[in-house]
């Protein structure tokens, strides 16, 4: 079965750009690559199986970090399912073993490690800059820490108020360790 992966940093963003052809079966998702807890990879890594083949657009759509990428291509490869990448043309299996592919891997993987790194760099000098200035204020509150209290004072679980406002349980958590 052919199995598509693609995914996009934020969800502002789309996914057209990352055509993978005719796959039977899609996971996609709008979520940074920093980490591989996503749900979609997960799943993703979860449904298939031994003969399968996964096809990515490019390097960077699967993973930011090489560890990460060489884990989850591993991961695949010990399941004998194949890796394909589009814009990069590498095919990794668990019967091919190419010494060239696998530099080519590692490589563009640090590449992408890289480029990340250099955005979180941009990204904080901006907002020390910002913050300089005056004008960067951080992100506008989504939560009402007076509702919390409230709840809470009303006797509520912590789970329950997470879920009456639609947060998480951590995010009840610090409103109420910062109210205290």
């Amino acid at each position: 079965m052919k199995v598509g992966y693609r995914r996009v940093s934020t969800i502002d963003q789309n996914l057209d750009r990352q055509d993978l052809g005719g796959v039977e079966r899609a996971f996609e998702e709008k979520v940074s690559g920093k980490n591989t807890e996503r749900a979609a990879l997960q799943d993703m890594l979860s449904f298939v199986r031994e003969g399968d083949e996964v096809i990515v657009y490019s390097i960077d759509r699967l993973a930011r970090d090489l560890r990460d990428l060489q884990a989850i291509i591993q991961t695949l490869t010990d399941k004998g399912v194949t890796i394909s990448f589009i814009s990069e043309k590498l095919t990794f299996s668990g019967h091919n073993d190419d010494a060239f592919s696998r530099l080519q891997l590692q490589l563009m993987g640090a590449f992408a490690e890289f480029e990340r790194n250099i955005i979180r760099k941009r990204q904080a000098e901006g907002i020390a800059k910002a913050k300089a200035r005056g004008v960067y204020k951080g992100r506008k509150k989504t939560v009402d820490t007076a509702k919390i209290i409230t709840l809470k004072q009303q006797g509520k679980r912590v789970s329950d108020i997470a879920s009456e406002l639609g947060v998480s349980r951590m995010t009840v958590y610090r409103a109420l360790e910062a109210a205290a």
